[in-house]
């Protein structure tokens, strides 16, 4: 066989990349006004749900009352019954799953007697271990704004690096954009499922900015700075990297997800899933569907001149 035959057949990698950018190709033929508007009509719909339904503040963040049992391998919706009927206060029980023992972590608002919850639970488990501690008011409202501000200063050093490395006003602001509505989102999400504003799910709000940049630099860098023929096909090619990073992350945040058994890395995991799927929607349709109209208008306007 001759060399020239040899290169026109196409090896495994190159088959499979094929595959691929055919799949996605839906992507790349979608009108740009529809590419930017259901991610807005899908960023607008998750500020309505948080003006109705914000995330519920942790303990560390508003202050309360945890008390540890070891040894006890309980329901935790019928146990944090069993005390809420008790004491007369509502609590929220989680179980947690250690090297050596198992037990739960009982939740109380501010001011709640934690010997109390101790004793009832007593009744049940008296030979399980108890330990018990408090977050005061005053801590918990410097940990809300030192998260606040690390939230800030983290997304305004985020803006600043775009902007100097595109030196563009509109693919920088898409950029932008992009990550705060994937911000928004997860933070809805995290409403609806019923998962608490901590300072772990800060730290994974504060991770997602990294993650959801490093998908929508690769998408404009690959459409302003295309070597391809087509627009269509630098797009495809930044999808097709795209998804492999973003799909190979969300896989080991799943089985992270699936095979912890702390409630922290649980919430941080479910909290960067989220944000990551609201990615694939505002990187490949919103910030290509602006960049698309970005760049035909230039052409446009160059034509003209």
């Amino acid at each position: 066989m001759s060399k020239s035959k040899t290169k026109d057949i196409p090896t495994a990698g190159e088959a499979v990349r094929a595959k691929k950018r055919q799949k996605l190709s839906f992507l790349a033929r979608m009108e740009y006004k529809k590419m930017i508007t259901y991610p807005l009509v899908v960023f607008i719909v998750a500020l309505i749900l948080l003006a109705i339904n914000f995330p519920t503040l942790g303990i560390d963040l508003q202050g309360g009352v945890v008390v540890t049992a070891y040894g006890i391998d309980a329901n935790p919706d019928e146990l944090a019954k069993y005390i809420s009927d008790q004491i007369g206060v509502d609590v929220r029980v989680e179980s947690f799953t250690g090297v050596d023992t198992n037990g739960v972590r009982v939740y109380a608002p501010v001011g709640t007697d934690a010997l109390k919850i101790i004793d009832v639970m007593k009744v049940r488990y008296p030979d399980a271990d108890y330990t018990h501690s408090e977050v005061q008011p005053t801590f918990g409202k410097i940990s809300q704004q030192q998260g606040i501000r690390a939230l800030i200063f983290a997304f305004i050093a985020m803006a600043v690096v775009v902007f100097l490395f595109f030196r563009n006003l509109v693919p920088s602001l898409t950029i932008i954009f992009s990550a705060l509505s994937d911000m928004t989102i997860a933070v809805a999400m995290m409403g609806i499922f019923g998962i608490q504003l901590t300072t772990a799910t800060i730290a994974a709000l504060l991770m997602l900015i990294g993650y959801t940049v490093d998908s929508n630099i690769l998408l404009t860098t690959k459409l302003l700075k295309r070597k391809e023929d087509t627009m269509e096909d630098a797009y495809l090619a930044a999808v097709s990297t795209g998804f492999t990073m973003s799909t190979t992350t969300l896989g080991a945040l799943f089985i992270l997800w699936l095979i912890s058994t702390s409630q922290t890395i649980d919430n941080i995991a479910i909290v960067l899933i989220f944000g990551l799927l609201a990615d694939f929607m505002n990187t490949w349709m919103l910030n290509a569907g602006v960049l698309r109209w970005y760049l035909d208008r230039n052409a446009v306007r160059g034509g003209n001149e």
